[in-house]
């Protein structure tokens, strides 16, 4: 395992420019040169971008799944190899999610025969390896607006005997429960007494659209939109109004059109 960057800090290396994020990146790919290969690419577009990144490069994925696993490392974006010996990057996802459940992936293969399965895995985005210099910049600066833009906010939940902060990136939806809210998300569900409408007012972010009178959907949480139904990452399909319907489509197409 190496690490690489141009600034050395506490055994982590950052890229450094005038930066308002820095993303954790794990590369994993058990040739060196496509591993030296998509460093260079990733730290130039980052850096064109202003945005710091901590890279570490890994040559073995026990060893990226190890650490994760085991030590803890957190990563923000993982590009990873599909065809390497001992554990296969198809197999990484599925053991990491629990331990990153935000965490972005891209597929960094040689293997076209795969896309479809890396589809169905959530993956972010698929690059094939001959045509790594003209698509891996543009789906690393792709997850790095995303990571972000769902970086940092958070909602306040306060009763009488708590306070418990929810950040937006975390939040599925809202839905209506008679005069209260309830925010549902990846740490359960919080109750509020509020109206739908002063919840919305309050996250005042723009991921956040009314797509029934009943429910508010964080639409960086939507897979798809099918049958008047938004079907959720986490598998929960939510109705989508028919007089919601098409302006709820045209806000998702106007949100990512201006954040990716």
């Amino acid at each position: 395992m190496k690490r690489t960057s141009n600034t050395q800090q506490s055994g982590q290396y950052i890229l450094s420019t005038e930066v308002t994020h820095v993303i954790k990146i794990a590369i994993c790919d058990d040739e060196e040169r496509f591993v030296a290969l998509q460093e260079r690419i990733v730290r130039e577009r980052l850096q064109a971008e202003g945005t710091g990144c901590e890279i570490t490069a890994y040559t073995q994925s026990r060893n990226l799944l190890c650490d994760i696993t085991d030590d803890g490392f957190f990563y923000d974006l993982i590009l990873l190899d599909i065809e390497m010996p001992g554990i296969g990057g198809m197999e990484i996802p599925q053991r990491v999610r629990s331990f990153l459940p935000n965490v972005r992936i891209i597929f960094v293969t040689s293997h076209t025969e795969y896309a479809i399965d890396a589809f169905e895995l959530s993956i972010f985005r698929y690059v094939p390896k001959h045509n790594l210099e003209e698509k891996l910049a543009d789906a690393v600066a792709d997850a790095a607006k995303l990571i972000e833009l769902e970086d940092g906010q958070e909602y306040i939940v306060r009763t009488a005997n708590r306070m418990e902060k929810i950040p937006y990136r975390d939040i599925f939806y809202i839905r209506r429960d008679g005069k209260n809210a309830c925010i549902v998300s990846s740490a359960g569900t919080a109750k509020v007494r509020k109206s739908l409408q002063q919840v919305f007012d309050e996250l005042h972010a723009p991921e956040f659209l009314f797509i029934d009178r009943g429910y508010i959907v964080n639409l960086i949480q939507i897979m798809k939109i099918q049958d008047s139904m938004a079907i959720l990452k986490n598998g929960e399909q939510l109705p989508v109004s028919r007089s919601h319907l098409q302006e709820v489509k045209r806000q998702i197409n106007q949100f990512w059109g201006a954040h990716i």
